[in-house]
Order: structure tokens, then sequence, then C-alpha cells
């Protein structure tokens, strides 16, 4: 049975991929040891979702670091020629939060993925490698482009040639403030397309907007979306980080992205770059959140803006994900923004 190793599998979008290639007919091998309870405190434990994993038929879980490349190294080898598909998704996903700890967060980050990466090396080397990056690896270039402010958000100059469409993959990586969760991301996301160019494997970096979906983990330092509306539901006070609450940021549904990952699979490229995320038409601020929530849901948001934001965050940022389309044009999105606002608040309002 074809077997897909899948890891950082209890969060958002390695539990999707897990139920999304599991429902294709695939042996799945999920990696997870809930670091991110580490991260952000128990109550961003994924341990539920586990829970409701390790149910499902022909799924097979492991409770092991990627940083201890041993122990990959005997699920790699157990495992050989039957695996054809390595779904890397294990990562500290702040960049708040890595700053607390460089070492941690490089160390998995980067080495993390330089183990994953010589593994499928070593011992499946045709498997397709897909990695999910971030749009943090461009740093606060973004913040550079000629921007105007309007009432609740801000947005690019109609002249710029990044207008139409949003941000794409010639944007610069250098000279920039990337964050050190930005550099740690972008290590890892040189180190997979040089595996795929120098070792002709095929090996790919999506490097995601906002990626949300109902089962995300949301906290004050990541996940925007998901954290903003459980924190209208049950009354959390909300902190917006600086730019008045007119930072924008284009939301794609954790479904629509592993289904881009189903489009790679099956036609693989070698160490390509895909921006990917909810477009210009899935693109929000947070003010406009906080507004949407309140017309719409009734939800009334208890938050306060603080002058200061985010080192290196981004003031605007919108994926073109014209160069996926481009090779995979059969890929659309299933949810739109409304409709993934909706699956978070009902999941939530449970």
């Amino acid at each position: 049975m074809k077997t897909i190793l899948i890891t950082g599998s209890n969060g958002l979008i390695g539990s999707e991929s897990v139920k999304f290639f599991l429902n294709k007919g695939f042996n799945v091998v999920g990696i997870d040891n809930d670091m991110r309870s580490y991260f952000f405190g128990k109550k961003s434990s994924t341990k539920s979702v586990l829970d409701d994993l390790i149910k499902l038929k022909n799924y097979t879980h492991y409770d092991v670091d990627i940083r201890n490349f041993n122990d990959m190294s005997n699920i790699f080898k157990s495992l050989k020629d039957n695996i054809k598909c390595v779904i890397h998704t294990a990562a500290q996903p702040s960049h708040d939060w890595a700053a607390k700890e460089p070492l941690t967060d490089f160390t998995i980050n980067a080495n993390g993925t330089l183990n994953l990466l010589e593994l499928t090396r070593l011992y499946c080397k045709d498997a397709s490698f897909i990695y999910t990056s971030t749009n943090k690896v461009y740093g606060d270039n973004p913040n550079n482009l000629p921007l105007i402010e309007t009432d609740l958000r801000y947005e690019i100059d109609s002249s710029h040639i990044f207008y139409k469409n949003g941000i794409d993959e010639t944007m610069s990586i250098d000279n920039t403030k990337h964050s050190l969760f930005g550099v740690s991301k972008l290590s890892a996301d040189i180190l997979v397309q040089e595996y795929g160019k120098y070792f002709n494997m095929n090996t790919v970096c999506f490097r995601g907007g906002c990626l949300t979906g109902p089962q995300h983990k949301g906290t004050e330092l990541h996940g925007f979306l998901s954290y903003i509306i459980k924190s209208a539901i049950d009354g959390t006070p909300y902190t917006v980080f600086g730019y008045k609450g007119k930072q924008v940021r284009d939301n794609i549904h954790s479904y629509d992205l592993v289904n881009a990952f189903w489009y790679y699979y099956n036609n693989p490229k070698q160490g390509v770059v895909y921006n990917i995320g909810g477009s210009r038409k899935n693109a929000i601020s947070i003010l406009e959140t906080i507004k949407h929530l309140d017309i719409d849901y009734g939800l009334k948001l208890n938050y306060t803006i603080s002058d200061k934001n985010r080192e290196g965050d981004h003031i605007w940022y919108i994926s073109d994900v014209s160069k996926f389309i481009s090779d995979y044009p059969e890929w659309d999105y299933r949810y739109s923004l409304n409709e993934t606002i909706k699956d978070i608040y009902n999941f939530n309002k449970k």
C-alpha cells in the first residue's frame, strides 16, 4: 500500500493532510510530538486532534521529534520505498516566539527539515517532498511597497505591478529583516530547493499566506483569523499589534492548500517554489474582520490597538497564486473567505 509520511500531523495542515490522503486510499504515517503545547501552552495542545486521528483506519502515529535523526531514520528504514510522498508541516510557527528561544526555533525549522530531506534522499529518493514554507521568507520587504491608508485597511497603490494579483515569487528575500522565525524557515526553504535542483529530487516549497481552518489552534502569537474568531466568541480581550488594525492578510482554508499538495504530488517538479494563499479575493484586514464578525455574527470583540507592531510583521500581504495555477490549472478554491470564517465560527461555537 502506498504510504504518505506527514510531519506535524496533529496540526492544522498536517491533520487535514492525514484525512485527505486517507480518503485517497493511502497508508498514512504521522509524526508529531505536540511541541505546540510547549510553544503556546496547554490550551494549544493538539492531543485532542491526535485522539481523533488514531481512530482512523490505515493511520499510524509516531511521537517523535524531527530533530532526532536516529529516531527518524528508524521510521524511514522501516518504510523505505513504500513512501511515495513526504509532507513536511512540522515547525515552530511563530516569529514572536522564535526570539525567546532562537536555538529551539532554528533546530526545529532548519535542522529538522535537513534531517527529513536527507532521509528522503537516502531511503525514498523518488518520493515527492512537500514543504510548507511561509511568506515570512520575504522578510519585511512587502512593507517597502507603496501603500495607501484607507478607513479600514492598507492597500497597495493601484499602479504597482503587485496590485492586481498580489505578491509573486519574484519578490526579493535579501537585505531585509525577517525575524528569527523567517530566517529559520528561509534556511529550510532554500534547502528544499537545493535538494531538488542538486540531487534531482521532486521538492516543492509552498510559501503560505495565512493558513487557517476550523481545526486551527490559534493563539495570540500565531493564527490570526482563528484566534480573533475564538476571542470574539469567548469574550477574550484581543490585542491588535500596530498598524492601526489595518494590516491585511489573505486567508486560505486548510483543505484548499492540501488539495494543492495533491495536484503537485500527481505531477511533481524539482526544486520549485509557489506562493500560495487566499489571493486577493480572500484577503481581509483586522478591522474588516472585527466589523464582519459584528455585522454577520453579532459578535462584539473586546479589543485594544497597541501602537507597537510585531518585529518584521507585514502591513499588507496578498499572495499571487498565478504561478501555481499556471502549472496546475485544474486546481481552484473550494472555500471563499466567508465560508472559511463560517467554518471556523461553527467549529468553535460548539
